[in-house]
């Protein structure tokens, strides 16, 4: 567990409640941060309360971020601003909902998210986006993505609503970065997340079936270690507005090939940017680590004792 910070901060993390939200917030915790998780159902962690909201509601959104922290008896503090807002909430793919119901979820919560943080001159910010804006995961066939290594710089160019909600996040919070001067927002592009309790098992499907990991571009996202780059962006400051390809080091499975050579195999029409390291994952981590400081800690041939 990581040692507690003397750089505690009061967060108010949205989507808590969340397959990647609990085990991030846990992380989190463990450094001695002090979490508001505001949600739709709540959080099953003794440490922290969850303010139900709909964010879609610009009031309600306001509100979230002006509020304290627990119910009290008397109140013995005034409201706060928080140090930070970590912004998950809102529809994790698509055909949970209507098309056009996710993409206003989505789209109007981060917006009211983002606009009622920048007014409160709360100075960091950070936002659950996604690899899915490459445009392959939810893609209408089989496409193919632009070259290897995925970067930041690639291009965007989804068909479906949910990479595209993301989209207009990322651009939103560049629009605000530019106007409110000082406010850090870094758009982390989350892989496929995998949970403590469910890595073997998921690990098992990527390493044994690698031709149906095309649309997770064979890379992931531990969940504890979505929680280290959140905290390397919390103690990160004076980047404006960032996107971060937030995913794991190396690739999920090249079996005695290395990555190279395992991508052109499968991705025959796919061209290269640069070489790419033996085993590094086809959508690169290499900016969230030079900037941010961010080292993996979970890597899964570690987890699962492989070597190869």
């Amino acid at each position: 567990m990581a040692e507690p910070s003397n750089l505690a901060k009061r967060i108010v993390f949205t989507g808590g409640s969340g397959v990647a939200g609990r085990h991030v917030v846990a992380k989190l915790l463990s450094y001695g941060h002090k979490i508001l998780n505001v949600d739709t159902t709540s959080l099953d962690n003794p440490d922290v309360y969850t303010l139900k909201a709909d964010l879609t509601d610009g009031a309600q959104a306001f509100n979230s971020l002006s509020c304290h922290f627990q119910v009290s008896e008397p109140f013995m503090e005034p409201v706060q601003t928080p140090d930070a807002v970590i912004h998950f909430a809102g529809i994790p793919q698509p055909m949970r909902v209507p098309d056009n119901e996710l993409f206003r979820i989505n789209t109007m919560s981060s917006y009211n998210i983002i606009e009622a943080a920048c007014k409160l001159g709360i100075k960091k910010i950070i936002l659950a986006s996604s690899i899915t804006t490459y445009g392959v995961t939810y893609a209408e066939g089989d496409v193919d993505f632009p070259h290897f290594p995925l970067t930041e710089e690639s291009p965007t160019q989804p068909m479906d609503v949910y990479a595209t909600s993301k989209l207009c996040m990322e651009r939103v919070a560049e629009s605000f970065a530019r106007r409110f001067k000082g406010v850090d927002i870094y758009a982390l592009r989350i892989g496929g997340v995998i949970e403590p309790d469910r890595f073997e098992e998921k690990l098992k499907s990527y390493i044994e079936e690698p031709e149906k990991w095309k649309p997770h571009a064979w890379s992931y996202t531990d969940a504890r270690d979505l929680g280290s780059m959140i905290q390397c962006c919390l103690a990160k400051d004076g980047l404006g507005f960032q996107v971060f390809n937030a995913v794991n080091d190396e690739i999920t499975n090249v079996a005695h090939r290395t990555t190279e050579r395992f991508l052109k195999s499968i991705c025959p029409n796919t061209p290269f940017t640069r070489e790419m390291g033996p085993r590094e994952a086809p959508v690169s981590n290499t900016k969230i680590k030079d900037m941010t400081g961010f080292k993996e800690e979970f890597g899964w041939r570690e987890m699962l004792g492989r070597e190869s």
